[in-house]
C-alpha cells in the first residue's frame, strides 16, 4: 500500500513538473509586473480578462497594490507614483563643439633625421586615443602651446615629461624631441587634435532650468573611435543644405552649416552614451511646443513620428513605425526598434541619416525617446533610446513624489 502511495505521489509530482509551468494560471502569474510606474492623477484601472490591477489614482507616495484574479489576490505590485512631466520638444538642427581635457593624440609617426628615421615615443606606451593633459606640469589644453615647448626641450636636448590619460586611469612617459632634418623643426612623433566638430538633433529641453538633451549616443573622435573625454563644448543653430541618401550598406548623411564663432545657443558638459547634454536659454528656442513624458510602459507597437530638420532650419514631422520595445529596469540605448515609413521622408533621405540622431520619437502626444542608430543593412529602421534614460542623464528630475513626512 505504501509503494502505491509512494508511487502515485512520485506521478503527481513529476505532471506537476511537467504540467504547471505551461498551465495559463502560472503564465498569467509569471507576466505579470513587479514594480509599475504611474502618474498621480491617473485615474485609469489596468484589467485583463479576469486579472485586475485596482486603480492607483491620486498615489501621492510609493504603494504596493494586490493583483486579483476572480477576485482573490495573488500577487502584490509595487506601484511608483510619479508627477506628469512635460518638456519643450526638440527637432532642431545643431552644430557641435567639443573639447577634450587635453590634446588627443591620433597616431604616430616617424621623424627624418640625418641619419635614419626615428620615433622618440617608441619606447613608450602612448597610444591613439590617449589625451596629453600636461607637460612638464603644465596643463594643456590646446594643440598650437605645444611647438614652443617641443622646440626649447629640442634644443637644450631636454626630456619632456609628459601626463596622458587612457580612460579614467593616467600615466606618465618621458620623450625627447628630436630634430626633423626636412622641415627643420623639432618633434615628438606625434599626430595631435585639438576639438571635434559634428552636427546632431536636439531631443528635449526642460522649461524650467534649460537643461537639454541632444543626439541619444555618445560622440566619439573620428580618428581613433573613441568617446571623446569633455574639457568643454558648446551648440550653435546650423541648416540643413544637402542630404547624401542613405542605401544599403551605405548609411546616408545630412550636411549643415554652422558657425562657431557665432552666438551660442548652450554648452556641452556630458557626453554619454545616452548623448550630449548641457544647458541653453530656453528663450533662444523658437519653436516652444511643451509636449508631455511618456514612460516605457506607455509605448505601443504601431503608429509614431519623428521630429527633424531635412532642409534649411524648417523642424517638419514625419511617420514612422514602433516595431518593439522593451521596457527596462536598468538604462540602456537600445530600447526600441523603428521604422520610417513616411514616402516624402523616404524619398529625401532614404530613411534614417546620420545628423537625424536625437531627434525626438512621439507617439499618442508624449514623447517617447530618440532616434540613435541606423541599420547599416536596412537604412529604413533603427534604434530608439527611451526618453526616461536621456532625462535620467540631462539631470531633469523625474523621480516620485516625495513621501509624506
Amino acid at each position: 500500500m505504501k509503494r502505491k502511495v509512494k508511487y502515485f505521489i512520485g506521478l503527481f509530482v513529476i505532471f506537476s513538473f511537467i504540467y504547471f509551468p505551461f498551465a495559463t494560471p502560472f503564465h498569467s502569474y509569471l507576466m505579470l509586473p513587479t514594480d509599475i510606474t504611474t502618474f498621480s492623477d491617473d485615474d485609469e484601472m489596468s484589467q485583463s480578462s479576469d486579472t485586475t490591477i485596482p486603480a492607483s489614482s491620486h498615489l501621492n507616495t510609493d504603494q504596493s497594490l494586490f493583483v486579483y484574479k476572480n477576485d482573490l489576490p495573488i500577487k502584490k505590485v509595487n506601484v511608483t507614483a510619479m508627477d506628469k512631466r512635460y518638456v519643450i520638444l526638440g527637432g532642431q538642427s545643431i552644430g557641435i563643439q567639443l573639447q577634450s581635457s587635453g590634446v588627443v593624440v591620433v597616431g604616430h609617426h616617424d621623424i627624418d633625421t640625418v641619419n635614419m628615421l626615428q620615433s622618440p615615443v617608441k619606447n613608450t606606451d602612448i597610444k591613439a586615443g590617449d589625451v596629453i593633459t600636461e607637460i612638464n606640469d603644465k596643463k594643456i589644453k590646446h594643440v598650437k602651446e605645444l611647438q614652443k615647448i617641443i622646440t626649447d626641450a629640442g634644443k637644450n636636448n631636454e626630456a619632456l615629461h609628459i601626463t596622458y590619460q587612457r580612460g579614467a586611469k593616467e600615466f606618465d612617459a618621458k620623450v625627447t624631441p628630436i630634430l626633423n632634418d626636412k622641415e627643420k623643426k623639432y618633434q615628438i612623433g606625434l599626430y595631435m587634435k585639438d576639438a571635434s566638430s559634428g552636427i546632431g538633433t536636439i531631443t528635449f529641453i526642460d522649461e524650467k532650468t534649460g537643461k537639454y538633451g541632444a543626439l541619444g549616443h555618445t560622440i566619439s573622435d573620428s580618428i581613433t573611435k573613441k568617446p571623446i573625454d569633455i574639457h568643454q563644448g558648446k551648440i550653435v543653430p546650423s541648416k540643413v543644405t544637402n542630404i547624401q541618401k542613405g542605401n544599403k550598406g551605405m548609411p546616408g548623411e545630412k550636411q549643415a552649416t554652422f558657425s562657431l564663432k557665432g552666438d551660442s545657443l548652450g554648452t556641452v558638459t556630458k557626453n554619454s552614451p545616452f548623448g550630449i547634454y548641457g544647458e541653453l536659454n530656453p528663450k533662444l528656442i523658437k519653436d516652444q511646443t511643451l509636449l508631455e513624458v511618456g514612460n516605457a510602459a506607455d509605448i505601443e507597437k504601431g503608429p509614431a513620428e519623428i521630429r527633424t530638420v531635412i532642409d534649411g532650419d524648417k523642424i517638419e514631422s514625419f511617420e514612422i513605425e514602433v516595431v518593439h520595445s522593451v521596457p527596462q529596469k536598468f538604462p540602456a540605448t537600445k530600447g526600441m526598434i523603428i521604422k520610417v515609413t513616411d514616402e516624402r521622408l523616404l524619398d529625401a533621405t532614404g530613411g534614417i541619416v546620420q545628423g537625424m540622431s536625437g531627434s525626438p520619437i512621439i507617439q499618442n502626444n508624449k514623447i517617447i525617446g530618440a532616434v540613435t542608430h541606423v541599420f547599416v543593412n536596412d537604412p529604413t529602421s533603427g534604434y530608439g533610446v527611451h526618453i526616461e534614460w536621456m532625462l535620467n542623464e540631462a539631470g531633469v528630475d523625474t523621480k516620485k513624489k516625495e513621501k509624506a513626512a
